[in-house]
């Protein structure tokens, strides 16, 4: 049965635009997939392990081909398992605000504590391999202003270009990028914005 992974990445929760749009694409996704599973990872609600310490000690002896000490091995089973959500989903779904033009530190966490070697992606003496291409991966990309002439995309979106960058290091390649900006500019425009992008999520889904 397909599996879509919601990686959900805002603290406001349902209040959230980014969470808004994403579940417009989750329940036209379940319209033509009725027999399909949605994993949720909120990154606020979830407990995500540090990567230090035995984190850290556990990535390197891994490299290395050396024994896990046991916790070592307790930390790394439990990156393993993060990873494990990723790698049984048909879709990857992000939703996410614009934090100072990247993405907000939580999920940046999770990105940094699943992406390791033999996870999500490998590598050999041709470079580095995904391992994730049988995945689709959408973005929902929220913004409370919209980028523009005094801030270009192409120098200040670290939002979208950072996930698009992720995706292609664990192999997915289609990618598609749904975004709703100008939620800070009153309740008209906010909900405008979102109407907008639901309609888009929800057409885009048919075809996933």
């Amino acid at each position: 049965m397909p599996t879509l992974l919601h990686v959900a990445g805002s603290p406001r929760g349902t209040r959230a635009a980014s969470r808004e749009v994403a579940t417009a694409f989750i329940e036209a996704w379940r319209a033509h997939h009725s027999s399909g599973v949605v994993d949720t990872l909120d990154v606020w609600t979830t407990a995500l392990p540090d990567f230090d310490g035995d984190a850290l000690e556990a990535k390197y002896a891994g490299l290395a081909g050396q024994p896990l000490t046991p916790a070592q091995a307790k930390v790394w089973e439990d990156i393993r398992a993060l990873a494990g959500r990723f790698a049984k989903a048909d879709v990857i779904l992000f939703s996410t605000p614009m934090w100072n033009y990247t993405i907000p530190y939580r999920l940046k966490h999770l990105i940094d504590a699943v992406s390791q070697k033999d996870l999500v992606f490998t590598f050999d003496e041709r470079g580095q391999i995904g391992m994730l291409g049988k995945a689709r991966g959408v973005v929902v990309a929220a913004r409370g202003v919209a980028l523009g002439e005094h801030f270009p995309r192409d120098v200040f979106d670290h939002q979208t270009t950072y996930l698009r960058t992720w995706f292609r290091m664990v192999g997915v390649m289609d990618v598609a990028v749904i975004e709703v900006e100008k939620t800070l500019f009153g309740p008209a425009a906010d909900r405008e914005s979102r109407d907008g992008a639901v309609r888009a999520a929800a057409k885009l889904a048919a075809g996933y």
